[in-house]
């Protein structure tokens, strides 16, 4: 997010649309400065339309009809927001979203799509709606895996989609299987008779089937159920009937027709402040059906509209295409064209739809590699060396190198005081109070994510490591907030969004917020000062003993997928599993690793760092089995691409006498990581127990090694 400008002005996107990825690219080319932009939507990739009938037969992989949206966020400088949007409150001007505080917005457009879930009974558990074509994507990818010869598909719907899908997943699953279009009305009704008829002599070639005028009372498993007493047999059901609008828009307040938002020649619907395209917007002044084509051209026009009720400038209007070129895919490499009433078929146009896919998708994945500003002419010796080519991740860009640290506290008085305990190498010191026994620790991030929220619940997971990984329990957190600079507003919005998942998510941990302090600077950046309470001598670094099994219970390399997404080439999906991670707590953990003989929290220094850090405190070494050590999805094939963290060199530098890490997953092992997971040494016995109670509270915990006589060294085997 170009925070060049102050911020003045939220634009909120809801949903990942078509017209919504075209205006993000766009975007990115030409942003409105002063407007900060957020997109809410649960799934980091979008499916596109055109080519689910392409992936369904085979010739696409789910990647090539994937959408990424956190990369193209990264790209327009917008904040990502992995959640669903359930509401608007239009009278407060803010986005109600599951799972966390609202978002304000001054303009909001909505792009939503649709769905074809059917109220009919036993749908949610026994078949697959097609919209929303990512969830319809993954469920139909499960199927192919595991269906055998003679698999039976029944499609609900007789439209267009359900055609397409019919001849698609007759040619994936093969002359055996037994494919059936049911519809309550006439197939194809909609189509003139010429383009009907040949679609109709299409399903005879394959040998589909098809029941029109016929009503789905029920889906059980393995079954259809009709209202006239009859069944279907049905190893996967699929629900194409029709396109029905998301039930929250009805509570919006907004003109509806038959629960889609009215919009007019602009594309703004009855609140001046919010606009609606794709599937989800009525074109009150020119209807059309629900269809791709228009979604992509109203992208253009959206994004110039956006722009001029930001900026207070005129609008343009939209002029939707009165016929538009139909190309229907027949399931082998062939498709079926029609327009002003006229229809031709053939591998030809086949070929024909594959170019125009492709190079729509190839526009919205292939994003111009966006220029750092050119180095003065004059400058001071080591700049240009220090600048680099690259910019430094901000995960671990944030973090001084571990050896610059140790220099700097090699100078510092030893304690003298006999209430504050301060242990070798810990991040956290043990503060007496009376009888009372408190842990006290620091930290703070620089944003690697444009969402406070997010970083928020991160940044606050981070911090409380070291008060998990000495055994004690979070008591009272003060705020440390710098927010970039923006107007009074937005710092209000802003700060109600922080505040209110920090005092939520401390209380889920038994803590308060006690207070803080906030200034206005460059980049976001939030930390934490916090306090916990012990009940018993802490667990440090010092107590690891030779036989020891070392646990790890998060994965690791998001410093590798946080540098691969800062230069947009990771996958969205990847990231926000990391995002995902980063915000898992380790007070559960805590507890159970209990009876642990040292632990530690992993984060700037890395596995390697951390675990050196045991060792040195213990007088061990230490040996890591690679293979067991649990790798954060996309991780390890960018680590083989040769992406590496700012701190890379310096952790591997640090950690020490590490022998037999030498491939691209050992380097994962000096990868700093933001709120990473606990590493303990357990006493062997206690390894079994341990294990299974980590899975049954949901970590992705491991025994990655054991604790050696061998002092200093660390063998990765």
């Amino acid at each position: 997010m170009d925070a060049s400008f102050p911020f003045t002005r939220d634009l909120v996107l809801i949903g990942g649309g078509h017209a919504h990825a075209l205006f993000l690219r766009m975007w990115g080319m030409k942003p409105l400065a002063g407007v900060r932009v957020t997109v809410i939507d649960p799934a980091p990739a979008a499916a596109y339309s055109g080519m689910l009938p392409g992936f369904v037969a085979g010739h696409y992989q789910a990647d090539e009809l994937s959408i990424d949206l956190v990369r193209l966020c990264r790209f327009a400088g917008a904040r990502y927001v992995a959640a669903a949007a359930t509401g608007i409150d239009r009278h407060a001007k803010q986005v109600l979203v599951e799972g966390r505080p609202p978002i304000a917005y001054d303009v909001a457009s909505i792009d939503v799509g649709i769905h074809s879930k059917m109220e009919v009974k036993g749908f949610a558990e026994h078949a697959v709606a097609v919209k929303p074509l990512w969830r319809f994507a993954e469920a139909w990818k499960r199927f192919t895996v595991t269906s055998n010869a003679g698999s039976r598909a029944v499609i609900i719907g007789g439209g267009i989609a359900g055609v397409e899908l019919a001849l698609a997943a007759k040619y994936a699953l093969g002359d055996d299987a037994e494919v059936c279009i049911v519809d309550r009305a006439e197939l194809l009704s909609g189509f003139r008779k010429h383009t009907r008829d040949n679609l109709l002599e299409a399903l005879r070639r394959a040998k589909i089937s098809w029941r029109e005028g016929i009503e789905v009372s029920a889906i059980e498993a393995g079954k259809v159920c009709f209202r006239n007493g009859q069944e279907l047999p049905a190893d996967m059901v699929l629900g194409a009937a029709g396109a029905r609008p998301h039930a929250w828009l009805q509570e919006t307040g907004l003109n509806l027709v038959d629960g889609f938002v009215v919009v007019d020649e602009t594309l703004r619907a009855s609140d001046e402040s919010i606009f609606a395209v794709g599937d989800c917007a009525h074109l009150s002044f020119s209807p059309r059906p629900k269809a791709g084509v228009f979604a992509v051209r109203q992208g253009p026009v959206l994004f110039e509209n956006l722009r001029a009720a930001l900026s207070g400038k005129a609008l343009r209007k939209y002029r939707p295409q009165k016929d538009y070129l139909k190309l229907i895919s027949l399931g082998s490499k062939s498709a079926l064209a029609e327009k002003f009433g006229r229809s031709l078929q053939g591998p030809f146009l086949w070929t024909l739809k594959d170019r125009i896919d492709r190079n729509f998708m190839r526009r919205l994945g292939e994003l111009p590699k966006m220029r750092r500003p050119d180095l003065p002419i004059d400058r001071a010796e080591g700049l240009l060396e220090e600048y680099g080519n690259e910019h430094p991740c901000a995960g671990c860009g944030a973090k001084v190198a571990g050896s610059a640290l140790a220099s700097a506290l090699s100078d510092i008085p030893i304690n003298e005081r006999t209430d504050v305990t301060v242990f070798a190498g810990d991040d956290a010191a043990l503060v007496q109070i009376g009888d009372a026994r408190q842990v006290l620790t620091t930290d703070h991030l620089s944003a690697l994510v444009t969402d406070p929220v997010l970083m928020t619940r991160i940044a606050m997971v981070h911090a409380l490591g070291d008060i998990w990984a000495m055994g004690a329990t979070p008591q009272a957190l003060l705020v440390s907030l710098t927010l970039p600079r923006m107007s009074v507003t937005l710092q209000e919005r802003t700060m109600k969004e922080i505040m209110r998942i920090a005092q939520q998510d401390a209380h889920r941990f038994g803590a308060t917020i006690a207070g803080g302090h906030s200034s206005l600077g460059a980049d976001l950046v939030i930390g934490f000062s916090a306090t916990g309470l012990l009940s018993r001598d802490p667990i440090t670094r010092e107590g690891a003993k030779a036989g020891d099994a070392l646990i790890l219970t998060k994965p690791i390399g998001s410093g590798v997928l946080m540098a691969a997404e800062m230069r947009g080439i990771a996958r969205g999906a990847d990231v926000v599993q990391a995002y995902e991670m980063m915000c898992q707590p380790q007070n559960v953990a805590s507890q159970i690793l209990s009876g642990a003989n040292a632990m530690t929290d992993v984060t700037g220094f890395g596995l390697a760092g951390h675990l050196a850090g045991i060792c040195a405190s213990s007088g061990c070494g230490a040996k890591i089995w690679l293979e067991n050590v649990p790798v954060l999805e996309g991780a390890e094939v960018l680590s083989q691409q040769g992406v590496r963290s700012t701190l890379f060199e310096a952790n591997r530098a640090n950690a020490g006498a590490v022998f037999g890490a030498s491939g691209a997953r050992d380097d994962l092992l000096f990868d700093p990581q933001t709120a990473g997971g606990l590493l303990a040494a357990v006493p062997a016995a206690e390894v079994g127990s341990c294990m299974k109670s980590l899975a049954e509270a949901g970590y992705t915990a491991a025994h990655i090694g054991e604790i050696t006589s061998d002092a200093g060294a660390i063998l990765v085997s």
